[in-house]
């Protein structure tokens, strides 16, 4: 580690021994940080409108009081706050809401982003993601070299009263500390662009001479600027333009479909990979052992956690319970309560708890992202893992995929329609189709009783489409960039249809 980022790494020694007392001390931790919260909901509209007025911040009056919510729930007091009125979901106003929105046309969602919010959680994230890693990491010359920030798919616009709105990542880069602006590239102006195509453009110019060593988004997003890079400045891989290039912080959506593309844009032995679990409502999870994919839980962020067994969740009354009854092995929906005005909210991200000392978790998928259509209970992990294997053994690369089921009423039966955009494409597809439906029954037992003779799932039908497919329909949607991305996997077809609709479809014929 050179001298200058050892000096900022020693600095954060403080921090780091806070987050080796998760495993001693979670419980307590997590008892603070409800209490931090309840302080901020107490006198406000939402706690009004519940006949909160409980003043022991006792947990079960807690949860007596306010319901497990999603967001449709809250919408009304945001827009409340979207019109300028103050002390609805916590104390004060708010001039700052995070734009999320799904891909399949439902209604956007804006986040509050408050300043307590987006130091506690959003920024303390960013910076122990850091501080994890650099401990891992005694030759990094971090703080010699540039940062790439890849995100902000549009410059915030305002809502009225000096209140704006845009994507978490133009928020945060708008509000960004010091030392992170010191070391980031490109610009702030370049970065808030809102057309997505000439803020690329003014990326690739702005970045190509620069010394740039680690890499920070999306990583469907930054693979499209990295080959966009590699064309403008003519070099075969990025470690020829870029040799002090050391880890890429990814988040947004699962890194296997895409591990063997980067390992083969990025051939440098001293590249690391370290996966960010954030999202539009706060910060939640870190990887931090190299070697170990699961999240650490990070559990004084202004955040109180909560778990619904997926299989209660659509119950009337679901077990709901606190992180100290969870149990490792069991697929849970993950309820949050924060600084930034969310209470025993509904996430929607299921998650699967690999150790308790300290808490340790994977991503399994979204409620809203997987198919069950014929009893298969297909999940994002599943169809990620799948592709990874197949890919490697193939020697083939996915940039993105989306799949949904069929009903084949004729026949009393079912399939799954898969579409596949490639990057590099397999000698065979039909062998890619074959080998991923056997890897699907490898990996999920219900889906291989469904597929058994096939008694109730036909094999799954494979149609290839060309590169840039799904970019460009994010585009025409306007959800080019940033933090958009196309759902994985859909329990119907809505989004499927549409994308069936669209030139350049190849339907592959099965080898069944």
């Amino acid at each position: 580690m050179d001298l200058f980022t050892a000096v900022i790494h020693r600095l954060s020694s403080f921090r780091l021994r806070r987050i080796e007392q998760y495993a001693l001390h979670a419980e307590e931790i997590q008892s603070q940080q409800l209490a931090v919260v309840l302080g901020n909901l107490k006198g406000t509209r939402y706690a009004e409108a519940h006949g909160y007025t409980d003043k022991s911040g006792s947990y079960i009056e807690y949860c007596k009081a306010i319901p497990v919510v999603e967001y449709e729930t809250i919408r009304p007091f945001v827009n409340k706050m979207l019109e300028g009125e103050r002390d609805v979901l916590f104390h004060g106003g708010c001039d700052r809401f995070a734009k999320s929105s799904g891909t399949s046309g439902g209604r956007s969602k804006f986040i509050p982003v408050n300043t307590a919010h987006l130091k506690d959680c959003h920024f303390r994230g960013g910076s122990d993601a850091l501080w994890l890693y650099l401990s891992t990491r005694p030759d990094s010359r971090f703080f010699r070299t540039k940062g790439l920030v890849l995100g902000g798919s549009s410059a915030p616009v305002s809502c009225g009263n000096e209140i704006l709105q845009g994507d978490l990542s133009s928020i945060l880069i708008e509000k960004m500390p010091a030392l992170g602006n010191i070391i980031r590239v490109p610009s702030k102006s370049i970065l808030l662009m809102d057309e997505w195509n000439a803020k690329m453009d003014a990326i690739v110019a702005s970045v190509m001479h620069e010394n740039v060593g680690s890499l920070s988004g999306v990583p469907s997003w930054m693979l499209v600027m990295i080959k966009k890079l590699l064309q403008e400045s003519g070099k075969s891989d990025l470690s020829e333009l870029w040799p002090d290039l050391e880890v890429f912080f990814h988040g947004g959506i699962s890194f296997a479909p895409y591990r063997e593309e980067y390992k083969r844009i990025i051939p440098s032995e001293r590249m690391q990979y370290r996966e960010t679990y954030n999202a539009s409502e706060g910060f939640f999870g870190i990887q931090n052992d190299p070697h170990d994919p699961a999240f650490l839980l990070m559990l004084d962020y202004g955040v109180f956690y909560e778990f619904i067994p997926l299989d209660e969740l659509h119950e009337e009354n679901p077990t709901v319970v606190p992180l100290s009854e969870v149990k490792t092995g069991i697929v849970y929906a993950m309820l949050i309560s924060t600084l930034g005005g969310l209470y025993r909210y509904e996430l929607g991200d299921t998650i699967l708890f690999t150790s308790r000392n300290p808490y340790k978790f994977t991503i399994v998928g979204r409620t809203t992202h997987y198919i069950n259509a014929f009893g298969e209970e297909l999940m994002v992990a599943n169809t990620d893992k799948a592709i990874a294997t197949v890919s490697h053994a193939l020697h083939c690369d996915v940039a993105e995929y989306t799949a949904a089921p069929l009903v084949l009423s004729d026949v009393g039966k079912g399939r799954h329609d898969w579409i596949v955009e490639f990057s590099r494409v397999p000698k065979d597809y039909a062998q890619f189709a074959t080998m991923l439906d056997e890897e699907l029954r490898k990996l999920n037992s219900d889906y291989d009783a469904k597929r058994y003779t096939n008694m109730t799932l036909l094999p799954l039908q494979l149609y290839i489409v060309p590169e840039g497919f799904f970019a460009a329909f994010l585009e025409e949607e306007g959800k080019a960039g940033g933090q958009h991305k196309v759902p994985r996997l859909k329990n119907d077809r809505n989004l499927i249809e549409k994308l069936l609709l669209r030139e350049g479809i190849t339907k592959i014929k099965n080898l069944y």
